[in-house]
């Protein structure tokens, strides 16, 4: 059995301690582009409701959050249209 050392890489960002690879890893600005702030939350709803969800995931071919986050983000812009 080998032993591999391994490397850890200094902070780029206050609490983010990385390890380092020979090649590939990760790079400042690799990934995703972030479009919001990520909360994970837990969330209660009747069977009914949930397979309606699922129905309209598999419809739309999107993910619970792509649906969710829409829906939100719908209603929202509809009130702030209301108050206007």
């Amino acid at each position: 059995m080998t032993t591999k050392k391994v490397k850890l890489g200094v902070p780029r960002q206050e609490g983010q301690l990385s390890m380092m690879f020979p090649r590939g890893g990760p790079r400042e600005g690799a990934g995703r582009r972030a479009i919001g702030e990520t909360k994970k939350i837990s969330l209660t709803l009747s069977k009914e409701a949930w397979q309606e969800i699922e129905n309209q995931c598999s419809e739309l071919d999107k993910s619970r959050s792509e649906l969710l986050r829409e829906i939100l983000e719908a209603h929202f812009h509809e009130k702030e249209v209301r108050k206007e």
